[in-house]
């Protein structure tokens, strides 16, 4: 009953909100981007390489369907993919998307072949996708709950695991207040790996097998970015004696409070010392906002570049490109460079932080031993600003005080050394989840195997 309510109200929806979305689509590519997949167009890459068509043959590999929403489930599960190709490689890792973003970072990673946009939650599209990979398994990063695709899995009695599960403190009142109606879905996933034993805990509140629950981690303690992005190896080469802030992840409203601190630091440091010029990496959370943040600093009176036009020899002549002035900004508009970047910064601050949207993943710096700033807004990644906290690694600093906590690490050195060494403990010591999580999926296709007996 509840699932047939939940399909009456998504169609109406649907039907109400049809004139916005045609509207969007014509008028806006990234909302046409990927449309015939998400309607449930299996693409024929995907079906080629797994072989599933014309029928699955019983020598084709089986599959395990991973679905990760954007930029930062798919860096996340980046190693849990690795390791499990290394740990199961009969079979065949597909992987999902919801964004645009997340999309071309899933598929300049693991390849066009397996990886595609995922339908949206209508039975046909959801059906679709099932009958054509027939996933020995769905593995659902974080809480990507969707009612059909779950009720098509167990109707199909294909086990569905939930990694690196949490339920954020925004996001807690909504499910706990609606916790009867997730209750019949989420009481049938065969493991939920949730990230903190509170995570644990919401879990099982709304709905989840209070023994299918278990801690294993966050699995964004393991990644780590063992490739130098081309963006770093050209801002190393530019850089010179500058220290760089890097400032990642950054929403709208956030760049305004970082220029405006960024005149002060100007004020303050003056850039006239040989060996403490200073420049800012701005890296936006959005592509789609590249321009607005562009057309921003194009008001400013600093000297600015975007990343994407000082590509070494990548220029008309042919001529490398000038090293960075004192005071220079640089708009890293591209995508999947900033994880790598991070490493030159000699102070990172982490966005989405001072504005209210939950902040972003503080650990991305913490890896190379930086001292991390943050705003005041960090729900969705409290566990991990905790323990930073805990350890003396982050400092939280809000519209008011950014400026000055900027310019008191950069005036201290050793406490910012100092920081960054903490970090880098609180990353190292806080890993493993990805080995957990391998050991968990592996046990549970054992005892599908097991049950299955000889073929």
């Amino acid at each position: 009953m509840i699932l047939f309510l939940y399909n009456i109200l998504l169609l109406l929806g649907l039907i109400l909100s049809a004139p916005w979305w045609i509207w969007k689509m014509t008028t806006t590519h990234k909302y046409r981007e990927g449309l015939r997949e998400r309607l449930g167009k299996v693409p024929r890459r995907i079906l080629d390489a797994t072989g599933s068509k014309p029928v699955i043959q019983p020598s084709s590999q089986p599959v395990l369907w991973l679905h990760a929403v954007s930029v930062g489930e798919v860096l996340a599960v980046s190693r849990l993919i690795s390791e499990l190709e290394s740990e199961l490689p009969t079979y065949r890792l597909v992987l999902s998307t919801t964004t645009r973003t997340g999309q071309a970072l899933a598929r300049e990673r693991f390849g066009a072949s397996r990886v595609f946009y995922c339908p949206l939650d209508l039975p046909w599209a959801v059906n679709a996708y099932l009958d054509e990979l027939k996933p020995r398994m769905l593995i659902l990063a974080e809480t990507e709950f969707w009612p059909n695709l779950l009720s098509a899995c167990f109707h199909r009695a294909i086990p569905v695991v939930v990694v690196n599960a949490r339920i954020s403190d925004r996001s807690w009142p909504r499910y706990r207040r609606l916790r009867a109606l997730w209750r019949p879905f989420l009481s049938k996933l065969t493991a939920v790996l949730a990230q903190t034993a509170i995570d644990a805990d919401r879990l099982r509140a709304i709905g989840c097998q209070p023994d299918r629950v278990s801690v294993s981690g966050n699995l964004k303690f393991d990644i780590r970015s063992t490739q130098e992005s081309a963006a770093t190896t050209l801002l190393r080469t530019l850089s010179g004696n500058h220290r760089l802030i890097v400032a990642g992840s950054t929403l709208d409203g956030e760049e305004e409070i970082l220029l405006a601190a960024w005149t002060q630091l100007q004020a303050k440091t003056g850039n006239t010392t040989p060996g403490v010029e200073l420049a800012l990496i701005l890296a936006p959370r959005h592509p789609e906002r590249f321009p607005q943040v562009a057309s921003l600093l194009q008001q400013t009176s600093f000297p600015w570049r975007r990343r994407s036009a000082i590509d070494i020899g990548q220029s008309p002549k042919k001529l490398a490109p000038e090293k960075l002035a004192p005071g220079e900004i640089i708009l890293l508009d591209s995508i999947g460079e900033l994880a790598s970047v991070y490493s030159l910064a000699t102070i990172a601050f982490v966005g989405g932080s001072l504005v209210e949207a939950g902040g972003h993943n503080p650990l991305e710096p913490a890896q190379f031993s930086i001292p991390i700033v943050m705003g005041p807004h960090y729900a969705n990644f409290r566990g991990i600003v905790d323990q930073l906290r805990t350890r003396q690694a982050l400092t939280i600093a809000d519209k008011s005080t950014l400026a000055t906590t900027l310019i008191s690490l950069l005036t201290n050195p050793a406490e910012a050394s100092a920081m960054g060494k903490q970090a880098h403990h609180v990353f190292e010591t806080q890993s493993g989840a990805t080995a957990r999580t391998v050991a968990a999926i592996h046990q549970i296709l054992n005892k599908i195997q097991h049950a299955r007996g000889p073929r």
